[in-house]
């Protein structure tokens, strides 16, 4: 269930089945939760509920930016954590406090997300699984990049990118399994271009795209609008209005606030180019988008 619910959000973004999944928590997973079991049962019942109480955090964040989303977001991963440290299990207690870490990231709080993102670090040491590591090194690195801590930012990519090609780094069925190489690509990209190098994070970016494709719309969707702001800031402005002529043919119809807040700023830099009529075009459609 946190498999196919996972996917429709990956699809459609956070906002799409949020819903479902907090009433399958409350109406079907509680009452479980308060039977009777063995213990070895018990911990495989508490990490599939730390899962799914994840996602619903996850989709909380994706679907608004306001307080009572972001508030409820971080009150799911607590509680995933909380699953996870009675599941006494490391990588689902790392991947509940990378959750948090993201949503620092996001929100602007760069003490606290470098906080966090240490402490998913500190958790990989008992976990054996190369894509969990390097998920888990990623974000430690975008958090020092956004805290503009390029020595660090670049040690932590350094170390991602060893994990994520190490022979072990194959999928799985493990909670860090869907951290793909594309995924990394796409991440890695947009912490080089926090750091300046803007040639690196496209040739990132065109790789998460064009080797690995990123099949869920949301994320393909999000990697178009980074990389049209990447070519941007690169002077080539034809491709990035190429790049977010793609970005609206993927984005019709999620509902995720990454999406949404993608769009807004699309449309404040295409005014630079009033009177040309493909960006009037894309604004006009960025407009509708953020209605």
């Amino acid at each position: 269930m946190v498999k196919a619910l996972g996917d429709a959000a990956a699809e459609l973004g956070g906002g799409h089945a949020r819903h479902l999944a907090v009433r399958y928590l409350t109406d079907d997973v509680a009452p479980w939760l308060n039977g009777r079991y063995t213990e070895a049962t018990g911990r495989e019942l508490f990490a599939a509920t730390s899962q799914l109480v994840h996602l619903a955090g996850w989709m909380a964040q994706d679907e608004g930016n306001d307080p009572e989303h972001q508030g409820r977001a971080q009150q799911y991963y607590a509680h995933a954590y909380r699953l996870a440290a009675e599941a006494r299990d490391p990588e689902l207690s790392a991947t509940a406090l990378r959750g948090l870490a993201v949503q620092a990231i996001d929100l602007g709080f760069r003490a606290e997300a470098v906080q966090l993102s240490e402490a998913c670090v500190r958790y990989s040491k008992n976990i054996d699984n190369a894509r969990a590591v390097a998920h888990y090194q990623a974000t430690l690195a975008n958090a020092a990049a956004q805290d503009d801590d390029p020595r660090q930012a670049t040690r932590h990519l350094t170390l991602s990118k060893k994990a994520n090609t190490h022979p072990g780094a194959q999928p799985g069925e493990s909670w860090a399994a869907h951290y793909t190489p594309g995924r990394w690509a796409h991440e890695s990209g947009m912490i080089l271009a926090r750091l300046g190098n803007l040639d690196a994070a496209e040739e990132h970016l065109r790789l998460a795209l064009d080797i690995h494709g990123l099949d869920r719309r949301r994320t393909r969707a999000i990697v178009l609008a980074d990389l049209g702001g990447v070519r941007l800031r690169q002077g080539d402005p034809d491709g990035a209005l190429a790049t977010w002529h793609d970005f609206f043919d993927c984005a019709d119809g999620i509902r995720s606030i990454k999406i949404h807040t993608a769009a807004q700023d699309m449309g404040a830099r295409l005014n630079r180019f009033r009177g040309m009529p493909e960006a009037d075009h894309l604004r006009q459609k960025a407009a509708l988008l953020v209605l």
